[in-house]
C-alpha cells in the first residue's frame, strides 16, 4: 500500500447502497463489519473498504478526521 492509497481511500465516496454519497471513513463500523463477514468486493473499492474496516477496528479514525479551524 502506498501513502497515496490511504489518502484516496479517506476521500473516496461510497458509490451505492444505504450510505451512498458518504465518505468511506464516515461509514458506520457495523456496516464495515458486515462487509468483512460477507467478503469485500475484489476491486479497488473493496480494498478501500477493507482499509476503513481495519482503521475503525483499531480505533484509528480520529487520526484521519479533519479538525475544525479556529
Amino acid at each position: 500500500m502506498e501513502q497515496n492509497d490511504l489518502a484516496e481511500a479517506i476521500e473516496q465516496v461510497m458509490p451505492f447502497g444505504k450510505y451512498k454519497g458518504r465518505k468511506l471513513l464516515e461509514l458506520p463500523e457495523p456496516y464495515l463489519v458486515w462487509f468483512h463477514r460477507q467478503g469485500f468486493p475484489d476491486n479497488n473499492l473493496g480494498r478501500q473498504l477493507a482499509l476503513m474496516y481495519e482503521i475503525k477496528l483499531n480505533g484509528l479514525e480520529t487520526l484521519f478526521q479533519r479538525q475544525p479551524t479556529r
